[in-house]
């Protein structure tokens, strides 16, 4: 049982940003296969008070992204806003 406790503290360590800001430094310590999931779990909530309607396509859109540039994204409403506004004028066209 403290084996367990210990491997779940362990975990809880190893998933940095699960609270607070995403950092280059934690993405980088995760592995390849959950940077894409940290960044859409920080990324999903910003884009649902702009578009909610279609939040979950404009994330997984950006997540197409470089992870550096989505970082630059989550410090800067701006830039935020910028992409959202971008990938609304992708989706209108694809709708036609």
């Amino acid at each position: 049982q403290q084996q367990q406790q210990q491997q779940q503290q362990q975990q809880q360590q190893a998933a940095p940003g699960a609270g607070g800001p995403l950092t280059a430094a934690a993405l980088a310590a995760a592995a390849p296969s959950a940077q894409k999931q940290m960044l859409g779990e920080k990324l999903y909530p910003l884009v649902m008070k702009l578009q909610p309607q279609l939040a979950g396509k404009i994330t997984g859109m950006m997540l197409e992204m470089d992870n550096s540039e989505l970082l630059l994204i989550l410090e800067s409403e701006q830039q935020l806003r910028n992409k959202v506004f971008e990938a609304m004028r992708v989706i209108e066209q694809r709708t036609g």
